[in-house]
């Protein structure tokens, strides 16, 4: 049910006042860490779906580049496909990771506020001590989060670079000068998997850390 709220609400915050989306979250029960973990669950997947997404693009450009015979306009249609489709995951990734940027930091805002309201020393160390090591945890999270994201351009560059060589020339020639980079693209898409796995992994770690009960 929480999930279903999440969903529809988020469709009413994207054109208003985040301030105001989340005081109405917070009117539905809905708290500021119940949406910081569901974002980062949304940017882990969008992490995981870049991950595929590249991973294909290699093996796309592979083809194209390394198997004999074809169209060549096909082949470039191909590589234009696969760079077209990345730039759409990297766009995702790219918002889903400013989403959880803004609840963080409204999160964290919210929580130091409210340190000042206990009257119970004892209860308010221990909020304390909750808060840095959440912030803590989230820092480490959103440093992978962004490594791995700026691990994509490079792999669009070459992708991007290709498709346009090729568009305005076709033929075989063309295809064998593409050839030479395929050590590169295989490279740079090697690094982004691993890191992408990583900032998945932290995610993963970050949402369990963010639901498992105070104590």
């Amino acid at each position: 049910m929480r999930r279903l709220i999440l969903a529809y609400c988020t469709l009413l915050s994207l054109g208003g006042c985040q301030s105001a989306y989340y005081s109405m979250m917070e009117k539905a029960g809905v708290h500021k860490r119940d949406i910081l973990a569901d974002r980062v669950e949304a940017a882990r997947d969008s992490q995981q779906a870049a991950k595929e997404r590249f991973k294909d693009a290699l093996e796309r450009y592979r083809s194209v580049v390394q198997v004999q015979g074809g169209d060549l306009e096909e082949r470039h249609a191909a590589l234009d496909r696969e760079y077209r489709a990345g730039e759409a995951s990297a766009k995702a990734v790219r918002q889903r990771i400013d989403a959880v940027e803004d609840v963080a930091a409204a999160l964290f805002v919210e929580w130091e506020g409210e340190l000042d309201q206990y009257h119970n020393a004892t209860l308010r160390r221990a909020s304390a001590k909750e808060l840095e090591r959440t912030r803590k945890q989230y820092k480490t999270l959103l440093t992978r989060m962004q490594a791995a994201e700026k691990r994509i351009e490079p792999v669009l560059s070459v992708l991007r670079d290709q498709a346009l060589f090729l568009k305005h020339n076709l033929n075989a020639r063309a295809i064998g000068a593409l050839q030479g980079e395929y050590r590169s693209l295989e490279s740079n898409v090697d690094q982004l998997l691993r890191d992408m796995q990583r900032s998945i992994d932290e995610a993963d770690s970050f949402v369990r850390r963010l639901q498992a009960p105070l104590g």
